[in-house]
């Protein structure tokens, strides 16, 4: 069994384009067998024994054993890491697979509880709703949740291509949440799929401040009312962004009020008025600010509607920051296509393709830990030290310290 987990993780290590290819390079080079325990090159598995030991990595229990493997690497990195998961982001892709090959395979693999491979299609479009661009494939959808700073992925799902990127952000947080230490998750950014009001709400009940773009409803108004005892110059958009209007000049003048901030005690956002708050010349400054020398504020309370007013409002350049690190899951999913090869669509069955899934996501934790826990010395020349996240990993995993290292540090 060694041997042929060995070899699964060979070829994926490796980048070979098949199984086949990794198999044909272990008939010819002795020193590579060598390290998973093949002596010579009559032990090399044969293609049909991969294609089993694949069926069987995606059986219970051992692909419940494949899912606790990653959950404890990506433990063991939470605690060495002090920063892994602070800031988050989630998407899911396309992947193309074949389903089993017999109907009897294909009962056995839904009664197992895994999703069979189907028809997705997705459409991309711009700010006016119009089609730009039509992605088809056959097979299933990778959900991912990974760190933004270190690109490492902190849970997955496999499911059908029917499924939407909403549905899975509870079992996704859920699952990354068990992996790290207690209240480490503290943003997540998701594309406009994830615009939705029971998504909101987990996030805010969880106490992790949503950075996702909001989708444009046209059955909506372009704005409304804030109402209350606000005065009814001021409104908001779709978007939740806070607006006062001139009511002295004619036609009247809208512009965004001030954002001062978040106060989670109180579970509102606060807003200033923006000629006060950037020193410029409003008309209507003796009608808002009258008597008010730090000028009109309004407080927002988010329960009035959670998807519009989040913790961090669209309409500043914190969440246009923090907006920006979801292109990390893009990338990773980028890597897990093009270097890994889980999209070339040549995999077939559920089992086999859980399993491969499974095992490329170990080895990009594999490979993580490893570079974590490289001798990156810190310090000046005459006290160099290895860093505090590689120390850690090393004492994590009961490894010794180098030689060099002196054991005081």
């Amino acid at each position: 069994m060694h041997v042929l987990w060995g070899t699964l993780l060979l070829a994926i290590l490796l980048r070979h384009h098949s199984l086949d290819a990794c198999l044909e390079e272990l008939q010819r080079n002795t020193p590579l067998g060598l390290l998973i325990g093949i002596e010579s090159e009559k032990f090399v598995p044969k293609p049909h024994n991969m294609s089993r030991f694949l069926v069987t990595l995606g059986e219970d229990p051992h692909l419940s054993h494949l899912r606790r493997v990653f959950d404890v690497m990506v433990q063991r990195l939470g605690v060495a890491v002090p920063d892994l998961g602070n800031d988050t982001a989630g998407d899911s892709t396309g992947l193309a697979g074949r389903a089993a090959a017999s109907n009897e395979l294909r009962q056995a693999e839904v009664q197992q509880g895994l999703p069979q491979p189907s028809g997705g299609r997705k459409e991309y479009k711009d700010d006016d709703g119009i089609v730009t661009k039509v992605v088809e494939w056959f097979g299933y959808k990778l959900h991912l949740l990974v760190d933004v700073k270190h690109e490492v992925v902190l849970s997955y799902h496999i499911t059908d291509t029917k499924t939407g990127d909403n549905e899975m952000i509870a079992d996704l947080l859920a699952q990354a949440k068990k992996n790290l230490p207690t209240d480490r998750i503290k943003t997540m950014a998701y594309d406009k799929a994830a615009d939705d009001g029971k998504v909101h709400e987990l996030l805010h009940e969880e106490n992790v401040r949503p950075l996702i773009q909001n989708r444009t409803f046209k059955v909506e108004e372009a704005e409304k009312v804030l109402g209350g005892r606000t005065p009814l110059n001021i409104v908001h958009d779709q978007a939740g962004t806070i607006f006062c209007y001139d009511r002295v000049s004619e036609p009247p003048v809208r512009h965004p009020m001030a954002y001062i901030g978040h106060e989670p005690e109180r579970g509102t956002l606060k807003y200033r008025c923006p000629a006060r708050h950037q020193g410029w010349s409003c008309p209507s400054d003796h009608v808002c600010n009258e008597g008010r020398d730090y000028g009109l504020t309004v407080r927002v309370k988010q329960e009035i509607d959670l998807r519009r007013f989040p913790s961090i409002p669209r309409a500043t350049k914190q969440f246009e920051r923090l907006y920006k690190g979801r292109t990390a899951v893009e990338r990773i999913n980028a890597r897990l296509k093009i270097f890994w090869g889980i999209d070339d669509g040549q995999v077939y069955g559920s089992r086999r393709f859980h399993g491969h899934v499974g095992a490329v996501l170990i080895v990009h934790l594999g490979l993580a830990t490893v570079l974590a826990q490289a001798e990156r010395y810190e310090g000046t020349y005459g006290t160099m030290r290895l860093s505090p996240i590689a120390r850690k990993l090393r004492e994590l995993m009961n490894e010794p310290l180098p030689e060099h290292e002196p054991m005081s540090a």
